[in-house]
């Protein structure tokens, strides 16, 4: 089965409010079966106008990252990383 993948550009612009959702997003993660592959702060743009933190999540499915998406731990965490940051985000299928 394919798996899940969550891709977010994070422009970051309040970096104590960042490291609460830090806190509460890695649990949530690993409650869904989540792994970092990416988190890198100096991506090397090619093309294209994204600037920022730059995260890959793999999950055992495509199912699985969505239902981490619209999870409540998941859910409470976004709303804090809103305030702290601007995100472009979606969710992928793997071949």
């Amino acid at each position: 089965m394919p798996k899940g993948y969550l891709v977010a550009h994070i422009r970051v612009h309040d970096k104590e409010k960042f490291e609460e959702f830090k806190a509460l997003s890695g649990p949530a993660i690993a409650d869904f079966g989540g792994k970092v592959l990416v988190r890198n702060p100096a991506p090397e743009p090619q093309e294209g106008d994204l600037r920022g933190l730059t995260i890959v999540l793999e999950f055992p499915d495509m199912d699985t990252a969505r239902r981490f998406y619209n999870s409540d731990a998941y859910t409470a965490a976004r709303r804090v990383r809103e305030q702290a940051a601007e995100t472009d985000l979606l969710l992928v299928e793997g071949l």
